[in-house]
């Protein structure tokens, strides 16, 4: 297939999508269908969506870029032609993208933020699969099928980012005492890893690791960024948002028992408890006016992972406005659980202190469809791959409060870091 792409220079009305969606029989695991170069992937438990080429895309950057991509899709929902025969979430026209962290006017790294449809969509939901195709005109869906195998890394070097451990635990520190000088409740500070690989990285390596490794997450791949994440800053379907908001973590040891006991003592854990409330009050405050009835439980609960556990609430509305899913990131983008308490000083302390570029780590990745409806998570657990493939920069963060302990919010980073690291090792 080869269409035009139409990119931010073009406006939709010049060439209009054509779009067609039918159903397929269980094309078996989703990630295996995807080619090499220019895919896109979301899945969790084993259903979502992958996709491979471009019919659209749109780039921005600085801190318009919610608003501009929002009306850009506006504009190619309004010009395009959709012909859906399964009228599920995630059929018809559906666009993926990645946003920035910070609201710099200039990204570095080549880490811009926009939106990108596919000219291909597989994807399967509650026992049902289907195609879509999209293109200037009425276009047959193609034969779907697997693809060749992926290449497993090769030899992987990693080596600290801009900050080492030491100076990482410096700055931690400092937060602290910034805290503790008042102002502040909570700041969540991030550091990264450099993966430097002998050969180009074939992606679909990592993701299909990850997605075996971390079936709860959401696994996720749009333009060189990847990863799997447990925390879906937003989900709208239908009228219903959800949002689930994870804060306060704890490192597993692999022992049931003791896991366990870690998990009640977690649960516990003023510490983290503190941190949590900041969180999910964050989230409440900003979904409140978008919301005619919430539900905001009383209580976190565990949430277990292979490699940590997590506090977590599920915190629901039902919608009062014509709010798109990428609106409401947008007004929840960033929350107290990747920025911090209160959000405006807090990421102003990340940029004074951190020393770190974030790129599009803890922005919002996910999709959006024509109604507006869509996904969207927080880009944690996740990874940049640059320098043509052979370098991958790998990133986690802590949220840091009053009586939080350097070496232990470094050991919990570690532990952060550990999905994306072991999906790039060779096996």
């Amino acid at each position: 297939m080869s269409n035009p792409v139409l990119d931010s220079a073009a406006t939709p009305a010049a060439l209009p999508l054509v779009v067609r969606t039918v159903e397929i029989d269980d094309p078996g695991p989703l990630l295996d269908l995807l080619p090499r170069d220019d895919n896109v992937a979301w899945i969790h438990h084993g259903d979502g969506l992958v996709g491979w080429g471009r019919a659209a895309t749109f780039t921005t950057s600085g801190p318009r870029r919610f608003t501009e991509a929002a009306s850009w899709w506006r504009e190619v929902t309004r010009h395009s032609v959709v012909r859906d025969e399964v009228d599920v979430p995630g059929t018809g026209l559906v666009a993926f993208g990645t946003f920035a962290f910070a609201d710099r006017a200039t990204p570095a790294g080549g880490a811009v933020s926009g939106l990108s449809v596919p000219e291909v969509v597989v994807g399967r939901r509650d026992g049902r699969s289907w195609v879509t195709v999209v293109g200037a005109g009425i276009t047959t869906p193609p034969a779907i099928s697997a693809t060749d195998q992926p290449e497993l890394p090769g030899e992987v070097t990693f080596s600290d980012g801009p900050v080492d451990p030491d100076a990482w635990q410096h700055i931690v520190a400092d937060a602290v005492g910034r805290i503790a000088g008042g102002g502040i409740d909570k700041v969540v500070l991030a550091r990264d890893l450099v993966a430097t690989l002998d050969k180009p990285l074939d992606v679909r390596a990592p993701l299909a690791r990850l997605a075996h490794d971390y079936p709860g997450c959401w696994t996720f791949h749009v333009d060189g960024f990847f990863g799997s994440t447990p925390e879906m800053l937003v989900r709208l379907e239908r009228g219903l948002i959800t949002s689930r908001v994870l804060a306060g973590t704890i490192r597993r040891t692999g022992d049931d028992t003791h896991d366990l006991a870690l998990a009640a003592s977690l649960a516990r854990s003023s510490k983290d408890l503190e941190e949590h409330e900041y969180a999910v009050r964050s989230v409440a405050d900003a979904l409140a006016p978008h919301c005619t009835s919430m539900n905001v439980p009383e209580s976190p609960f565990v949430l277990h992972l292979p490699n940590v556990m997590h506090l977590a609430t599920d915190v629901t509305g039902v919608i009062r406005d014509d709010a798109s899913a990428l609106a409401l990131a947008a007004s929840l983008h960033p929350s107290a659980a990747v920025g911090g308490t209160p959000t405006a000083d807090a990421v102003a302390l990340i940029d004074d202190i951190e020393r770190l570029d974030r790129g599009r780590y803890a922005g919002p990745v996910g999709w959006i469809g024509a109604s507006g409806d869509g996904e969207w998570a927080i880009a944690l657990r996740s990874a940049q791959i640059e320098s043509g493939g052979t370098r991958v920069r790998l990133f986690a963060g802590c949220g840091i409060v009053a009586d939080s302990v350097p070496a232990d919010e470094l050991a919990e980073a570690d532990a952060k870091l550990v999905p994306v690291r072991e999906a790039l090792s060779p096996r």
